[in-house]
């Protein structure tokens, strides 16, 4: 039998170091210089098998420049946020979750040094002292940054791997009844009444009511167009944007009966010319969200609503009430969704057209209001 000691290996090569311990060297398939393994061994057998591995790594393209993965993952999500194509709210967004509950932990760890345990305790830790829904929202941005890095081969496994971390309950929301609705519309500064009345019949999001314009409604059929959405940035600055999909710009129908309100709004407290907004502040400027919230907590506690109702759950009520008579794609469609999951939740097996909904909640008020006879 041929003895094949001191024959030259075909690739790499292993020594041993002073300290004797062996190292495994070879030629780095990018930029063909001799380099070491990134850790030494106890035997020369140990040496040589790591080598047959990563010769097998780079004969199959499956290796990674264990150099990419020093970079440290402060520096490489300060380019992922600044190449990616978002909305100035969700930069700013993302920018605050990263800042605030990302960086203290691993800004300054090489991103291949990250593991799917200290993931795990720095998400425990958070959960102490921060609300789940905010650390969901950070993990999700820390799993989305790291799915990059395994793109550009800087790591070779995603270390966010923590089971159900990345999504949490969403309590039940209460749904007020279209007389708690009308108690509170009746409560309210008389020039916010249609805006509770239509977040109520029509669903639209505080944003989507805010950023309507006259042109917006069509009195003469009971619609109005959503067409952007008011964002409020934490510097204090108010910009439209444009809705998260196509599917968020839409035409809603509205009850009939809320056609009284909406000609008195308009003739009384929106603003001139077609692009006047229709709702707007106590003192006739941008309507915001800082602003009117304490006059809706004012407006519930009058009405008797002792029940913590934001006004968002408007929305909820909305969606809750349109859903009796509503197909899940109508639902989708009035809601502004581009996937069923929300829908989903109201939706209950059920036919009709966006101005049926609309009549049929419009049935709900003059029942409710006393001009029906059962």
């Amino acid at each position: 039998m041929a003895n094949n000691q001191g024959r030259r290996r075909r690739f790499g090569s292993v020594r041993q170091l002073k300290s004797g311990r062996w190292q495994a060297r070879y030629r780095d398939p990018e930029t063909g210089q001799l380099r070491g393994a990134e850790e030494t061994y106890a035997t020369k057998t140990d040496a040589e098998v790591a080598l047959t591995h990563i010769e097998a790594d780079i004969t199959r393209g499956q290796w990674a420049n264990p150099d990419a993965g020093k970079l440290l993952f402060g520096a490489y999500a300060a380019a992922w946020l600044k190449e990616r194509k978002l909305a100035a709210r969700s930069r700013e967004r993302n920018e605050s979750v990263v800042r605030l509950y990302l960086l203290p932990t691993f800004g300054e760890r090489p991103l291949s040094s990250i593991t799917t345990a200290q993931v795990r305790a720095w998400r425990t830790r958070c959960l102490e002292k921060t609300g789940e829904p905010t650390v969901v929202k950070a993990y999700q941005i820390m799993r989305a940054i790291l799915n990059t890095a395994v793109d550009d081969e800087l790591i070779r496994r995603n270390p966010c791997r923590v089971k159900g971390a990345d999504r949490y309950d969403v309590p039940e929301r209460p749904v007020l009844t279209v007389s708690e609705v009308y108690a509170v519309a009746d409560a309210i500064a008389s020039r916010y009444r249609l805006l509770v009345l239509l977040a109520a019949f029509t669903g639209l999001r505080f944003g989507e009511l805010a950023a309507l314009r006259r042109r917006d409604i069509d009195p003469e059929n009971a619609v109005l167009t959503v067409q952007r959405s008011q964002a409020e940035m934490q510097t204090g600055a108010l910009l439209d944007k444009a809705p998260k999909s196509n599917a968020g710009i839409r035409p809603v129908a509205f009850p009939t009966e809320l056609l009284p309100d909406v000609k008195l709004h308009l003739g009384a407290y929106a603003g001139t010319g077609r692009d006047g907004h229709v709702f707007r502040g106590s003192q006739g400027g941008r309507l915001r969200r800082s602003n009117f919230r304490d006059d809706w907590i004012k407006a519930r506690k009058k009405a008797g609503i002792t029940a913590i109702v934001h006004f968002h759950d408007l929305r909820h009520t909305g969606n809750t009430l349109a859903a009796s008579g509503a197909s899940l794609r109508e639902l989708m469609t009035r809601m502004g969704h581009s996937t069923p999951r929300a829908a989903l939740i109201y939706q209950h097996m059920v036919n009709g057209r966006d101005r049926e909904i609309a009549d049929r909640l419009g049935s709900m008020i003059r029942k409710e209001r006393g001009g029906e006879e059962s």
